[in-house]
C-alpha cells in the first residue's frame, strides 16, 4: 500500500460578483447572507456591486456560509487582494506524514474490503490490497498511476464490462460528478471527465439488475463478476472535518462493503486462503 505522488464556476470582475454568483448558487437572499455573516445587507449590496471591498475577515465569514469549497475561498481572497488563507501541502511532504500514515492505517484495516483514497477530480492517490480484487480484468493501461477511478469505473475496457448493474452505477457516478460541479468542486478538471466518461457507451437495460436491487432497499450496490460468482458492495466515503489545507479538503475514502453474507463469506475465505499459504 503507497501514497501515489459545476456545472461552471462563478465569473465576473473582482470579488464582489463572484460572492453573488456563489450566493445565488446556494440560493440565498443578501439579507439571509447578511445576517450569518454578522454584516448588513446594504453593505453586502455594496460589495457585489463592487462599490464597497470586503474586510478579510468579513469575506472570510462569508465564504464559509456559502459553504465555498477551500480552494475556490483563496480564489475570492485574491480577488479582492489578499493572500490566500489556506495552504495547499503536497500530500508527499513531510509536514503530512502523520495523515498520511492515518490513511495508511484506516486503508489496510479495511482489508479484505477494497477502499480507496482520492483527491477531488477522483484521481487515486493510495488503496489497499483488496482493491486488486476490483481492478482484476481491467486493461493495464487505465490503472497506470496515477489513474482515475471513475474513468477506471466506467470505461469500456475498465471495470465497467464486469458490473452487472452497470446503467444503474453508470446513473449514480454521473450524478456524484454532477453534484460536484454544481459545488463548484474543480469545475474544469471534473467538466472535462464529466464529458469524457458520459461518452462512453450507454450499456443496454439488464432487467435481471433491477430485480437484484431489491434485495438492499436502502443503497445501491455495486455487483461485480468475479471468479464465477458475484460480488455485491456497498460504498461508503469518509471525508476530514473543517480541513484547513486546500489538499486535506479535498481528499475522500471510499470503502467498499460486502452488501450479502455470500460476498462476506468469500472476502474472509480468501483471507483464509492467503494465511495458509503463508
Amino acid at each position: 500500500m503507497t501514497i501515489m505522488a459545476g456545472m461552471g464556476s462563478p465569473t465576473g470582475t473582482g470579488v464582489g460578483p463572484l460572492i453573488r454568483a456563489w450566493r445565488e448558487r446556494r440560493q440565498l437572499s443578501q439579507l439571509q447572507l447578511a445576517l450569518r455573516a454578522d454584516s448588513s445587507a446594504r453593505h453586502l449590496s455594496f460589495v457585489e456591486n463592487g462599490r464597497a471591498r470586503p474586510g478579510r475577515d468579513l469575506l472570510l465569514r462569508l465564504v464559509e456560509q456559502l459553504d465555498v469549497p477551500v480552494r475556490e475561498r483563496n480564489s475570492l481572497l485574491l480577488a479582492a487582494g489578499y493572500a490566500p488563507h489556506y495552504p495547499e501541502t503536497p500530500l508527499d511532504d513531510p509536514s503530512m506524514d502523520a495523515l498520511r500514515g492515518g490513511l495508511e492505517r484506516l486503508l489496510a484495516a479495511h482489508d479484505p474490503y477494497p477502499a480507496v483514497v482520492v483527491d477531488a477530480t477522483f484521481q487515486v492517490l493510495a488503496a489497499n490490497r483488496s482493491l486488486t480484487l476490483l481492478l482484476d480484468g481491467v486493461a493495464p493501461q487505465l490503472v497506470q498511476p496515477p489513474f482515475n477511478a471513475v474513468r477506471v469505473a466506467l470505461h469500456p475496457d475498465g471495470l465497467a464490462r464486469h458490473v452487472v448493474n452497470l446503467r444503474q452505477w453508470r446513473r449514480h457516478l454521473l450524478a456524484r460528478l454532477e453534484h460536484r460541479l454544481e459545488q463548484g468542486i474543480r469545475t474544469e478538471p471534473l467538466r472535462q471527465l464529466y464529458e469524457e466518461v458520459r461518452g462512453y457507451p450507454e450499456p443496454e437495460e439488464d432487467p435481471t439488475s433491477e430485480a437484484a436491487e431489491e434485495g438492499h432497499p436502502f443503497a445501491l450496490p455495486l455487483r461485480v463478476r468475479y471468479d464465477g460468482r458475484v460480488l455485491s458492495f456497498l460504498s461508503t466515503i469518509a471525508t476530514f472535518n473543517t480541513p484547513l489545507d486546500v489538499t486535506v479538503s479535498e481528499l475522500a475514502m471510499e470503502t467498499f462493503l460486502p452488501a450479502d453474507r455470500e460476498t462476506a463469506r468469500y472476502l474472509q475465505s480468501l483471507v483464509d486462503r492467503a494465511e495458509g499459504e503463508g
